[in-house]
């Protein structure tokens, strides 16, 4: 791993839970992780439900573009965490590849979301804990 790790998320439209993820690590990581996501097959734009449920813990992603996932992105990463991406996934020998099993939140409600981006924050500190060492 290198002095920095990082870590890429991946969904299949890099439009709910990887964002979700990215969002929650770059926040409770700071510059100590290096974070990025993307997808499969990459939607057009947020879920609105998921970037509302982050703009309230302050975390507006009305700025990310849903990114395709390439070889040279999981090749960049230390860590890969997928959440149904499957073998549409690249694969590099000696990364380290996660499949967390996230609900989708597309077409889910508010108070879902919510619970799906409450998972999420509990995977991604448990996750930050094994990178990072707290006085870093």
């Amino acid at each position: 791993m290198t002095t920095k790790p990082s870590v890429l998320f991946s969904c299949v439209h890099n439009a709910g839970r990887s964002v979700a993820a990215a969002a929650l690590l770059r926040h409770h990581g700071g510059d100590r992780v290096d974070v990025r996501s993307a997808g499969s097959q990459p939607g057009t734009e947020v879920n609105p439900v998921v970037a509302q449920v982050l703009a309230e813990r302050g975390l507006p992603v009305g700025d990310h573009t849903p990114t395709k996932l390439r070889y040279d992105l999981v090749e960049a990463a230390d860590v890969v965490v997928t959440m149904s991406c499957g073998e549409t996934c690249p694969y590099v020998p000696g990364k380290r590849y996660e499949d967390w099993p996230v609900d989708d939140p597309k077409g889910q409600d508010l108070d879902t979301v919510r619970r799906i981006v409450d998972d999420l924050d509990v995977r991604v500190r448990a996750l930050l804990a094994e990178l990072v060492s707290p006085r870093s």
